[in-house]
């Protein structure tokens, strides 16, 4: 069915029961159910991980009759993207869950949320600059984990020996990338065996990123061993690259998201061995969810929600796969 299966939908419910306070159940004279306009605001849209973020929201709330979504693509432009939440304030929305992307901080977008008294929930990014005070709530992944799980995964397999080629997303300064890269590499240097070699690009976090980069490391590099990628898209990108080389046996690929077509890769053993869960059709359901119970009046407890993300391989991939998600 469309919504993500049982474990997201039960996961929904407890993140807005558990980690909201009671609400006010003061009495009112309003018998009609109140109309609600919601607003999705995204920075980008380029891939399959943003776009599933947008879809799960707007198909989350196609079940209530009473809730508009407005969505907006800034295309990655900083100046359209405040643009953009200013329009959507001034279209009287009563709250807004905004999907930052790559970009790192938009103090004045969230500023001008705070002044006009909009809920706001983050999701997936976390903005590194800013106050606190300026959004309602964030919920996303624990980045450094899922690196530190990657990295452990590919270290016990390769016995503490090998060559393991790193891709990036980009750009330098970005928090959630060098999130994942630093937990990785913070196992994987433990381990005087192992040799890692970071692409000198980034790959734009792009299934043709991943071409483009590890066409390049195969040429580098006679024998790899591993390959850990900051996401899924371009591990799915490498493992064509990969492919048309003829070297598949000489590796396995290691990413992070949780990706349908990688989790697909996984079922059928390809050399596509493992990822960590960050699912945008999660997160945005999840996110949706908080939203609506704070508009509802509840407060949430924790002001940041950092969802579980395990290690996904073949072992249990069966459990998170879902043919009909938005990711």
């Amino acid at each position: 069915m469309k919504r993500n299966l049982v474990l997201t939908c039960v996961l929904a419910v407890a993140i807005m029961l558990a980690s909201c306070g009671p609400a006010d159940t003061g009495p009112t004279t309003d018998t009609g159910a109140k109309s609600f306009k919601i607003g999705m605001a995204n920075f980008s849209q380029c891939c399959p991980y943003f776009i599933g973020m947008n879809n799960s929201v707007v198909d989350e709330a196609a079940g209530y009759g009473n809730i508009t979504i407005v969505s907006t693509d800034a295309n990655g432009d900083a100046a359209k993207f405040q643009s953009d939440i200013e329009d959507l304030i001034a279209q009287g929305i009563d709250g807004i869950i905004v999907s930052g992307a790559w970009l790192e901080q938009a103090p004045a977008a969230l500023d001008a949320l705070n002044s006009a008294g909009v809920p706001t929930v983050l999701v997936d990014r976390l903005f590194t600059q800013g106050s606190s005070e300026a959004y309602t709530s964030y919920i996303g992944p624990d980045n450094y984990t899922i690196g530190v799980q990657d990295g452990q995964y590919i270290a016990d397999r390769l016995n503490g020996q090998g060559v393991v080629v790193e891709l990036r997303g980009g750009p330098a300064d970005n928090s959630i990338g060098l999130n994942r890269s630093n937990g990785c590499n913070s196992v994987l240097s433990t381990y005087s065996g192992i040799t890692v070699v970071v692409a000198p690009d980034f790959g734009g976090w792009s299934a043709d990123g991943g071409i483009a980069l590890m066409e390049d490391l195969l040429a580098a590099n006679p024998k790899i061993d591993a390959v850990f990628c900051e996401n899924d898209s371009m591990c799915l990108g490498a493992q064509t690259a990969i492919k048309d080389a003829g070297r598949t046996d000489e590796m396995f690929l290691v990413g992070v998201d949780g990706e349908n077509a990688a989790l697909e890769a996984i079922m059928g053993n390809t050399n596509y061995a493992a990822t960590g869960l960050n699912n945008s059709d999660q997160i945005g359901r999840a996110a949706f969810h908080r939203l609506m119970a704070i508009l509802a009046g509840a407060t949430p407890t924790e002001k940041e929600t950092y969802l579980p993300s395990p290690l996904i391989t073949k072992d249990n991939v069966v459990k998170f796969y879902n043919p009909s998600g938005e990711f």
